[in-house]
């Protein structure tokens, strides 16, 4: 066992008296943190009008100086209206957060970068109004008009339009330097959306088949626009090629495209307009510290007509280890944040220990994935032997029997998660209940009689053979030490070996890792089971059907998918009804038609028990500073969704 696992048993019972608050249920209301798409839209629904337009007193400065256009000028005729979760905020002050390490640009990507064509709502269920107004879906759901909020800008003061989009689309996803392997949600029979220009503010997208999730891929955070006017100076539809790979090689770089990248970077380039409610002053690469400035032509406004955001400016730390990050929290150097910090179950009871020398509080945020450790068999594995045994349905249930869920809980998770099996969280649209319950109960004795019945014999030593007579082996490998889960499976080694499995738990570099799995080389890892709340189980619902080569527990099943046969292994029969199945989910734009279909996708993953799952997600958390506010109470977190993102960060501030 680890050090981090002594800790949390030592930690056990003071953790249990600092968190003795009522549990949240997952069925429990998140806040939507109500928007409004227009103005007008406002005053219908609250017969209140916005009747004055307000800005930050140093953006009120400017425009006396002459140096920016009035905030009239600057906001788009319609700019979209947020409600504020506490209470309408002030202008002012530094949001201070961290990041681990330069590549952990996802925090930024989650703080600063949501602002997608289209979002999704507080409950990760709903797609509502972005940078586009609204959109109207043809009816047989392969033709998808967005609608442009006329006079919104770039941060440099530029007008944002339809030519943004087409750029992005002729110049960006159809060329194949800059766009290698165009993504899966942006074709249909293996052809890229076609994607034109109606006027200024309008554009439609068109696919050869109905595409029933279009809309929540974009609300994803895919951005289908990018800024033309300073781009096009970087590529070669514009610019002479050889001129610009000239360019390149002076910044550093073999070919134009490199560089366009690059230039195409909001993190790395201070001279890129962007939409996001701050831009980027002090880039990656520029230091320790990663700053950025209010967008003086940020689109969106509050109910009192202030122009967001509220906070003047937000910068990342760059630390090298979650221990830093930690410290820098107990010390009032953090303002807000999730990422890391509240994901990190070990150091909890510590955290809330030090609140009031760090003078903040921690608010719940509920993870969109239902489990947090699956162990994943190998469905697919190279030895035939071990293949077959691994998709014996009586071994899963054999070695999930052998497990002592409720002793994993006490000690690496903190006793808060219930044992859990293969369905969506309880309160959720697609909650399975047979299927959560199935073999979660600590059954040694009824494994050993299905390990028996299978003839997997146990030789002198007291290990089961395999048919051949050589002894049975499983090796556990985990690409990443978070989420307990290197303690989970040395658990989880004793459980099995109590039944005669001889078992290895081997930690190992992520790319070695990720290596491994996606050519079947492993016999098992562990890894999150996600695809619980909202949209996510339709969005990533690889946890139920193989659908991709990043299914742990059938890579070579899901390359077959991808390919549409051409690599891979062809699936089992009840695989490939699952696939045929999500197939028409794809194909189709009714809502409760796409919900009974995963129903029974779920349904069939569930009664065959592809792998094999400890319990629930427990709750995250967000760190957050005392006069820090507009953050909600309860909140969902997503690799999916990129939280704090759709809760709109530009409505905090500081009280």
């Amino acid at each position: 066992m680890n050090k981090g696992f002594y800790r949390v048993f030592l930690c056990l019972v003071i953790c249990m008296l600092l968190i003795s608050n009522v549990p949240v249920s997952f069925a429990q209301k998140f806040p939507d943190i109500p928007q409004y798409t227009t103005p007008a839209e406002y005053e219908k629904a609250t017969g209140k009008k916005i009747t004055k337009l307000n800005e930050a007193s140093q953006l009120a400065e400017l425009v006396k100086q002459g140096k920016l256009p009035s905030v009239e000028q600057r906001l788009p005729k319609e700019p979209l209206v947020v409600v504020p979760v506490e209470e309408v905020g002030k202008y002012g002050g530094v949001w201070r957060t961290a990041m681990l390490g330069s590549a952990d640009t996802m925090h930024l990507a989650r703080e600063v970068g949501y602002e997608p064509l289209v979002r999704i709502d507080g409950s990760f269920s709903k797609v509502i109004p972005g940078v586009a107004k609204s959109w109207t879906v043809s009816k047989d759901g392969k033709i998808f008009t967005f609608y442009l909020r006329e006079g919104m800008k770039w941060s440099d003061g530029e007008a944002f339009t339809a030519d943004d989009i087409m750029f992005w689309y002729n110049d960006i996803l159809l060329n194949k330097e800059l766009t290698p392997v165009i993504s899966k949600q942006l074709t249909s029979d293996g052809k890229p959306v076609k994607v034109e220009k109606i006027n200024d503010y309008t554009v439609r997208f068109t696919f050869t088949q109905p595409q029933g999730l279009f809309l929540p891929w974009l609300s994803t955070g895919l951005k289908p626009f990018a800024p033309k006017h300073y781009l096009k100076d970087f590529h070669p539809a514009y610019a002479p090629v050889d001129k610009l790979n000239d360019m390149a090689k002076k910044a550093g770089f073999d070919y134009w495209y490199q560089l366009f990248a690059v230039k195409n970077d909001p993190w790395m380039n201070p001279e890129l307009p962007v939409i996001h409610a701050w831009k980027v002053v002090t880039p990656l690469g520029a230091g320790t510290r990663v700053s950025f400035e209010r967008n003086p032509f940020y689109w969106k406004m509050d109910i009192a007509g202030n122009q967001l955001p509220y906070i003047d400016r937000f910068t990342a730390d760059i630390v090298d280890s979650l221990e830093v990050m930690i410290m820098k929290t107990v010390s009032g150097e953090i303002d807000c944040q999730h990422r890391h910090i509240g994901q990190s179950t070990q150091d909890y009871p510590f955290l809330m220990e030090q609140r009031s020398k760090g003078d903040y509080r921690i608010l719940t945020q509920q993870h969109a994935s239902a489990v947090v450790a699956s162990v994943f068999l190998n469905l697919n594995h190279k030895d035939p032997i071990v293949k077959k045994i691994f998709n014996d349905i009586r071994f899963r249930q054999a070695l999930s029997l052998a497990i002592n869920r409720k002793e994993i809980i006490d000690l690496v998770y903190l006793g808060k998660p219930e044992p859990w099996q293969i369905s969506p969280k309880k309160g959720t649209p697609l909650y399975y209940e047979k299927g959560s319950k199935a073999y979660i109960e600590y059954d040694p004795s009824r494994a050993n009689q299905l390990l028996d019945r299978m003839g997997l014999k146990k030789g002198s030593d007291g290990w089961r053979l395999r048919p051949d007579g050589k002894q049975l082996t499983i090796t556990i490998e985990i690409g990443r030490t978070a989420l307990g889960w290197p303690d989970a499976a040395e658990m989880v080694k004793k459980y099995w070996e109590n039944v005669g499995v001889k078992t290895v738990v081997k930690v190992e570099d992520r790319s070695i890792f990720t290596a491994r799995y996606q050519g079947a080389e492993h016999d098992a890892v562990i890894w999150a089971g996600e695809g619980s709340a909202g949209l996510e189980p339709l969005l990533n619902p690889w946890w139920y059907v193989p659908v991709s080569r990043g299914a742990y527990y059938a890579p070579l099943w899901g390359l077959w998918y991808e390919t549409k046969g051409q690599s891979g292994e062809e699936p089992v029969p009840i695989v490939k009804r699952q696939m045929q199945l999500y197939d028409k989910l794809l194909n189709t734009t009714n809502s409760e038609k796409q919900l009974e279909l995963m129903r029974e996708i779920i349904k069939l993953a569930a009664d065959n028990l592809w792998h094999i799952n400890i319990c629930t997600y427990p709750d995250e958390h967000w760190i957050v500073k005392n006069n820090f506010r507009n953050v909600p109470d309860n909140s969902i977190t997503s690799g999916m969704f990129p939280n704090s993102g759709p809760y709109n960060p530009c409505q905090f501030f500081i009280k």
